[in-house]
This record gives structure tokens, sequence and C-alpha cells, in this order.
């Protein structure tokens, strides 16, 4: 029994942790990369800094959403095809995802290094903030193509049940960011530039991985030959709708960062830094939810695509527990050791309980929201594009957005720290209602067609 043929009939506790672990590991390699500069430019004790790269953080994490974007599109779309039998198109879809990788990331370096200023003026640069922040946005606007390749490539290898690989990947490129952090920023005295090209550095390590593992590994049943290119038979338009809903939520998260910046200028940079930090720290609950969702992604695909809705329903239910369980572990240990994570990063007395306010604040949906990822990963599962996003827009967007400017009217900081945890709930609560839904609704077709062809025969 292969990797893949596993999803079908393989024990679904030991799917779970062998998909789920892996994508967890690799979403503490994205929190890693994300703090790993944060931290190396705090012990340079220049919180400007620290503030810069904050401001700059949307932009990186617009990146990582354009690869989550392409890659979890194509691992969904190309698990459910592998559940059909259909293998030569999901050769096709793999390579699909490859060039689009490519090309997004080429694009957005000519416009970055086009617009670098204008945009980070736009999005709440200062004075004191934008020179530093230019220079570290310039140097990771060189290494788009890698950023965006490499986080694609992780999530494309797990639809075949490559999990493992796809961690390796995500370790290698953040050890070479950590290994050369404190080289770069401290003993080269680089600052904020070191740190941007250490990022680069270590994403293309990853990507020298992840080729080398369509070149050597024998088994693939994925491609990135340009001969299996293939953009047409729904192709393109499958991989976007699928994942948009999966990447919309980090793509709000840059664009709503970007409103709370505006609305933080008025408290001056302190406030900036503190949140700069806190969002880090916020993103240890988050994205290691997150990862479990999307590890679980290419199980849920290949038994909806397999028409093996029990299998699907069991699956849900175990990762279901395995996410609240998860996300209370993860939202005591960050309360118990908030203060020691927020000193880490910043050395003004100010900033640090700022940021320890904010990062209890923004925290407190942390033992629910895996299940808001599980459910926007169970609609994916089904082909659902629709759902997903509106779900999706809601906890960064419809809700985020006039719910921050709400409560700085009424609370002024005091409320818009609380933004965040306000959004999660309404969020969670109408995701779990559509996703019940939309399971409904999706089973009953697959089961209706199945038996109109079984009548045909």
């Amino acid at each position: 029994m292969n990797e893949v043929e596993k999803f079908g009939n393989g024990s679904i506790w030991s799917l779970i942790v062998k998909m789920g672990v892996p994508a967890i590991i690799s979403m503490i390699v994205v929190v890693i990369y994300n703090m790993a500069d944060t931290f190396f430019i705090g012990q340079t004790h220049n919180d400007m800094m620290v503030a810069a790269v904050s401001l700059a953080a949307p932009i990186f994490t617009l990146m990582i959403t354009i690869g989550t974007l392409v890659g979890s599109g194509g691992c969904s779309v190309i698990s459910s095809a592998l559940g059909r039998g259909e293998k030569e198109r999901a050769r096709r879809i793999s390579s699909f995802c490859t060039y689009a990788a490519v090309i997004i990331g080429l694009l957005f370096m000519v416009v970055l290094l086009i617009f670098t200023k204008p945009i980070l003026l736009a999005i709440g640069a200062t004075a004191n903030t934008v020179g530093l922040a230019a220079e570290y946005t310039r140097w990771i606007a060189v290494g788009a193509v890698f950023i965006i390749f490499s986080n694609t490539m992780s999530n494309v290898i797990r639809a075949e049940g490559s999990s493992k690989e796809s961690m390796i990947g995500n370790l290698i490129g953040t050890i070479v960011n950590i290994i050369l952090d404190p080289i770069m920023i401290l003993a080269l005295n680089m600052g904020v530039a070191g740190a941007a090209i250490a990022t680069v550095i270590g994403n293309l390590c990853a990507c020298c991985y992840y080729l080398r593992y369509f070149k050597h590994n024998k088994e693939t049943m994925l491609s990135i030959s340009l001969k299996d290119f293939s953009a047409g038979d729904k192709i393109a338009s499958s991989v976007f709708s699928i994942g948009i809903p999966g990447a919309l939520g980090n793509l709000l998260m840059s664009i709503s960062n970007i409103f709370m910046n505006l609305l933080l200028v008025g408290y001056g940079d302190n406030a900036i830094a503190a949140m700069g930090v806190c969002m880090k720290v916020g993103m240890i609950v988050v994205m290691l939810q997150m990862g479990l969702a999307q590890g679980v992604l290419p199980i849920l695909s290949f038994n909806y695509g397999a028409g093996n809705h029990n299998r699907l329903k069991e699956t849900i239910k175990k990762s279901g527990i395995v996410c609240l369980g998860l996300g209370v572990i993860l939202t005591i240990a960050c309360f118990v050791a908030c203060r020691p994570i927020v000193s880490a990063f910043v050395t003004g007395t100010d900033v640090i309980e700022l940021g320890i306010a904010m990062t209890k604040a923004i925290i407190l949906s942390g033992p629910f929201i895996g299940i808001y990822f599980l459910c926007i990963s169970v609609m994916q599962a089904l082909g659902k594009a629709f759902a997903p996003i509106i779900v999706s827009l809601l906890r960064q967007g419809i809700v985020y957005v006039p719910m921050m400017y709400i409560l700085n009217t009424l609370f002024q900081l005091n409320g818009l720290i609380y933004t965040q945890a306000v959004s999660d709930y309404i969020a969670i609560i109408v995701a779990v209602v559509c996703c019940i839904v939309t399971l409904r609704k999706s089973t009953k077709e697959t089961s209706n067609t199945k038996y109109l062809d079984k009548l045909t025969e």
C-alpha cells in the first residue's frame, strides 16, 4: 500500500498524526521565520528597527500567502484527482503550480523594487521607520521567487503523502535563516538588511531541497516538468478557486495589519513595535492550528474524491478533537510564558507592558480557532470555493476591519487590542454553520450522482 492509498484505508488517528504533525512543525518553522528576524534585530536594542520590520511584515506575509494559495489549492485538487485515480491530471496540476509560483514571484519582485517607499508609506511607515523598512523590503523583494516557490512546493508535495519531506524543506530554510541572522544582523552589523538577506538565503536553500525531491524521488506521481504544464481543463481555475479560501486569511491578515498600523500610528511608534511582537506570539497559537488543518486536507480531499463519506466524516470528527486539545494547550502556554516571550523581542519597559497586554487580548480565541481553520479545509476538500471565501472574509475583513474602528472609537487603544478575539469568535460560529450545511449538501449530491451512475450501467 503506497502513501496515497493509506488515505483511504489506513488508521485515521495515525494519518492525522502522520500528516498533521509535520504540517504543524512546518507552521512552527513559519513562525520561527517571522520571529527570528525580530528577535535578533531586538538584540540591537533599537526599537525603531523592530518597528520597521513589523511594518514590512505584511509584505513578507503576502508572499507566503501567495505560496499558500497556489500550494494548498494544488494540494487539494491533486489529492482529489488521485482519489479518482486520475494520475495524469495530478501531474499536470503540480506542473502548473510550479510555474505559476515562479511567474507570480517575478511579478512581485518587479513591483516591490519599483514602488518600495510609496507602498511602505501607504501602509503606515513614518519618517523614523520608512528608510529602515525600505532597506528590509528591497532585499525581500529580490527573494520573492524563492519565498513563493518554497511555500508552494511545501504544500504541493503533501498531496501525495509527503508531509515529512514538506517539513524537512521548511526546516532546512529555517535553520539556515537562524544561523545567518546573528552573523549578518549583529556580527556583520548589517541590521535589517542582514535579516532580509538571511531570510532569502534560507528560502533559496528550501527551494533547492524541493527541486532535489522531484529529481531523485522515482516514486513521485507529481511533476515540475514544463512539458506537463497545463492551465486548461479547469486546472488553473480549480487551483485558484480552491486555494483562495486558505490563502485569503493570510492575505487579509496582511491587509488588516496595515489598517491596524495606520490606527496605531496615532498612539506612537512604541505601539507599532508592541503590536509587531504581539502578532508574532499570536502566530504561535494560530499558525500551529492552521498547520493541523492543512495537514489533514489531503486526507479529506482523497476520501471525498473516492466517495468514502463515512471515512470523510470520521476524519473531520477526530481532527476536530485534536484541534480543540491543541488550541487549549497552546493558549495556556502563551498566557504563562507571555512576559518572557515579549521581553525577548523588545527592551523598552513601556513597549514590553503594552506588548503583554496586546498578546493576552489577541489569544483569547486560541482554544477554538483551530475549528475555524478545519472548517475551511473541509470546504476546500469538498471542492467548494464560495462558502469558504465568505468565511475567510469574515475573520480578517468583513468583521475585523469595521470592528477595529468601532472599538478604537469607543475604547481607544484598550478596545483596539481586542479586535482580533471578537472577530475570531464571530467567524468561528459562522464557519461551523457553513461547514455543516456544505458537508450535508455535498455528500448528498455525490451519493445521488453515484446512485444514478449505477442505474445507467
